[in-house]
Order: structure tokens, then sequence, then C-alpha cells
């Protein structure tokens, strides 16, 4: 059956005929927001470590991990064959390129491992890294995603991003000119933004040459700056139910450019991490089966208010 979103896995299975993994590995990475360069205090609501999966620890080297990664997705996920090596914690473009090079090259030796994915900030790439980049494309396939999280340059700073959207903007054409895949992360519910000026982001995340989007509620983390802010006054948050953001993400995903691969609609961590979570405890799976439900109830589908 077709569905009424331009799907990740769909996305894959043309490019590779089939269902390709995604397999994360912590190779160790920091992050110029939190080692000085930038600042020492990190993004307000980062705590990365939410969404590492068990396996996934730097004290580990890089085939171990994906090994135990491509074991453990097995058992859930019996038709995958293919994996793509995910180097997803932190800035995984923060080192020097020769650095970066053995780093990548020792994912790309395993076994079953046809590519890499690899997660990092905007302000962390040049045309060095990309010309690396471009050269592995050339055997194996590979992907850069950007944190976003926000199109509005007040919120950015707000949440001591430590760059502003121009800085992602330029990333993101700049990676398309070198002819590589990239995709951008984006967060609905930051303190400081309104339904409409989220709504409103479709229209500027739809002109940016991105291949895939990620969209992720906002979600207040233990021991992180946010939660000190939100514990001393919940009431500057709007933390969405699960019936609002379905179809509020709904909504902002009929005013999206249908050619936009969406990878996700919603972030999924473990609940111990979490300060409030009044729907957390559901698997993002489930929450995709009741937008998809949703989408057919309203009878509408990714791009019917596009605006080319």
């Amino acid at each position: 059956m077709e569905r009424r979103f331009n799907s990740y896995n769909a996305y894959f299975t043309r490019i590779f005929g089939g269902r390709v993994q995604k397999i994360s590995i912590d190779a160790g990475f920091s992050c110029p927001n939190r080692d000085g360069k930038i600042s020492t205090g990190g993004c307000s609501f980062c705590r990365n470590d939410a969404f590492n999966p068990s396996y996934c620890r730097p004290e580990k080297s890089i085939r171990q991990q994906i090994e135990e990664g491509i074991e453990f997705h097995q058992r859930r996920y019996r038709r995958a064959k293919n994996y793509l090596a995910y180097f997803q914690p932190y800035s995984n473009t923060y080192k020097n390129v020769n650095e970066l090079e053995n780093i990548y090259k020792q994912a790309l030796e395993v076994e079953g491992v046809i590519g890499i994915v690899v997660g990092t900030r905007p302000d962390c790439i040049d045309e060095e890294k990309l010309a690396l980049l471009r050269e592995i494309n050339k055997t194996h396939y590979v992907m850069l995603e950007y944190g976003v999280e926000s199109v509005y340059d007040e919120t950015l700073k707000r949440i001591n991003r430590g760059h502003d959207f121009e800085t992602a903007r330029k990333a993101i054409c700049l990676t398309h000119d070198y002819g590589l895949p990239c995709g951008g992360h984006f967060i609905f519910g930051l303190p400081g933004e309104s339904r409409e000026m989220m709504i409103n982001a479709a229209d500027i995340i739809s002109e940016l040459p991105l291949t895939t989007v990620k969209f992720h509620q906002l979600q207040i983390f233990k021991d992180t700056i946010m939660a000190d802010e939100y514990l001393s006054n919940p009431e500057a948050f709007h933390l969405f139910t699960l019936e609002d953001y379905i179809d509020f993400v709904i909504d902002f995903t009929e005013r999206l450019n249908p050619d936009l691969v969406i990878e996700r609609f919603a972030g999924e961590v473990p609940p111990r991490y979490l300060i409030s979570k009044p729907w957390m405890n559901l698997r993002y799976d489930e929450v995709l089966n009741l937008i998809e439900k949703r989408m057919e109830e309203r009878d509408t589908y990714q791009g019917k208010k596009f605006k080319t």
C-alpha cells in the first residue's frame, strides 16, 4: 500500500533494493560547544547518551560496536542484510581529515557495512572534509546528517546552539554542491516558538537542498540546562500532548516539500532519561501508526499544501 509520506524505508528500497539498517557508533568524538571552542555548556537540551543503544559505547572498538549492533538488530529486523555505520553522538566530523579517514575506514571494513551516515554540526564541516567524504562516496554510500534544530536565530541563541541558521543553510548547500546527500534534524516545541512559527518553518525547510529530514518533539532530559529551566518555570514550555502532536505534525507535513524523505516524525528515548513523559512510553512505531491512521482519516498527505 502506498504511504502518505515519502518514507525512509522506501528511499533505501529505491537505492539498494531492500531494507538497510543503521548501526549507531560512538567513536569518541567531542563537540566545539562543549570543549570550550565555542562554549562549555553545550546545547541546553542535549543529552546524547539518551539516544545510544546499549552496545554503543566509545570504550569499545568501532568493529565491536558494529558487530554487536548487527546482532542486536538481526533479532528485530531479520530482513536487513546490509548496514550503514551511523556515527551518531556528538560532532562526528570534529577531527582532522586524516583521523576522520581512519575512523570511517574502520567502519567500512566490517562485512555487511555498505556505507556511513555521519551526524555532525553544520559548523564542523569544510571543503576538505567534504572532499574526503566525496571520495568515500565513490565506493560506498555516504550521508551527512546535520543538527539544525530550528530555522529561527532567536531560538538557536536561546538554546545555546552556538551557530545561526545561515551557518546550517550554507553547510547544507555546500554538501549538496559536493554531490553528497544530507539530512537535517529539527525539534518541535523549543521554547519561544509558537505553533505558527513551527508550521511556517516547513516553507523554509522545503527550500533547502536536503535529501532527508528527521523531526523530534521536544523532550526534557534530566541533568540538562533545559531541565533546570523547565523545573523553575514550566509555564514557559509547551510540551505537546500526543493528540496535539499528531495533528500538528500532519499540518506541518502537508506544507512540506514532497520530495523530502521523512526519516522520523518523533523521538523515542528510554523514559528514565525524561523529566516530563506524558506519552513517551510509546514506541516510535506506535506513534507512527497513529500518525498514518490520522492521515487517512483526514485524507491528506505530504505536500498537499506545498507551494512551489
